[in-house]
């Protein structure tokens, strides 16, 4: 059982703080199997908010037994969360915990100093006053949400919910999360528009995937030509056997996940290095420059020279 702990503090955004409640309470294995579950925790017993108040069944300590935390967002002049607050959600880090916040969530996690030195989004209209505000976190303003493994921020309340799914699909891989996604009612992912703005670090894979060993295996060898048969006699079974096993863990084919991959490393290529258009399209393992475009399109909802323009870092700028 996968513990979700919800921080509820004074002022807290209705939104943000039942979309997680939602999500993951719904959230169904293959075998029938609720693999999460979720509460509210709070530096008091009530908490007030906009008209209400929450009744928190968990105290702050809850967030050291956690194996995930929610910082949902806060209104407008909500006072700043107290040392308390601060350092259990700092203790919760050091534990190893998965932090995640909604929204303008972002600035209670940044006053702990954790997301120093990474990358994080929030709601576009506050994003200039988060970059103000903490100088060391490289704010990005057009993603939907950024993941750096630990810790992780979404934009907007909509974009919370793209995150909560996002990490479903990290813990119990994409089968689990289109069934999420459906009973949410919302794409698991978003076509086109903001696509190509979703930082992606890897595919995602379940948790305990027995077939780990291939999946690193083809992310060492993306440059190369990497056919089913090969890919299948890697996992000693028969063709049709992988391509069942890989669909049932990952909730897509072996084809399209090599896609989605190289799409990811020419998107790290591009903002990263000056490599040409034709050494990247080489290097992800795309064949041609003209394939690289086509279906790099396909995948970020952009091209690569105006993905390149748009993302490209300050230091190969």
């Amino acid at each position: 059982m996968h513990t979700i702990a919800v921080l509820a503090l004074e002022q807290v955004i209705p939104f943000d703080l039942s979309t997680p409640l939602e999500v993951f309470a719904r959230v169904r294995l293959p075998d029938g199997r609720r693999p999460y579950q979720v509460r509210v925790c709070g530096p008091t017993a009530q908490i007030p908010a906009a008209g209400f108040a929450i009744t928190t069944a968990w105290g702050l300590e809850a967030l050291a037994d956690a194996d995930t935390v929610i910082v949902p967002g806060r209104a407008e002049g909500a006072p700043p969360p107290s040392e308390e607050v601060l350092q259990a959600l700092r203790v919760a880090a050091a534990r190893g915990t998965r932090i995640a916040s909604i929204c303008v969530g972002a600035f209670d996690l940044a006053l702990t100093g954790l997301l120093d030195g990474l990358a994080a989004t929030t709601h576009w209209v506050a994003a200039p006053d988060l970059a103000r505000r903490f100088p060391k976190v490289e704010v990005r303003p057009d993603v939907l949400y950024v993941d750096n493994g630990q810790l992780l921020t979404s934009a907007g309340a909509s974009a919370g919910l793209d995150l909560c799914l996002h990490m479903i699909r990290r813990d119990f891989g994409s089968a689990v999360a289109a069934d999420a996604a459906r009973l949410a009612v919302t794409p698991l992912e978003r076509e086109g528009g903001q696509a190509q703005f979703i930082v992606h670090p890897q595919p995602p894979v379940p948790q305990g995937s027995t077939l780990e060993p291939v999946l690193a295996w083809m992310e060492e060898h993306l440059g190369e030509e990497l056919t089913l048969d090969l890919l299948a006699q890697r996992s000693s079974m028969s063709g049709r056997t992988f391509s069942r096993r890989f669909r049932e863990q990952t909730g897509t084919t072996p084809l399209q996940w090599l896609l989605r991959a190289r799409v990811r490393r020419a998107q790290y290529l591009l903002e990263n290095t000056d490599h040409t258009i034709d050494r990247i399209a080489d290097q992800a393992g795309f064949g041609s420059p003209t394939a690289f475009r086509e279906r790099f399109k396909k995948v970020a909802g952009t091209t690569p020279q105006s993905y390149r323009s748009t993302f490209r870092s300050s230091e190969h700028a």
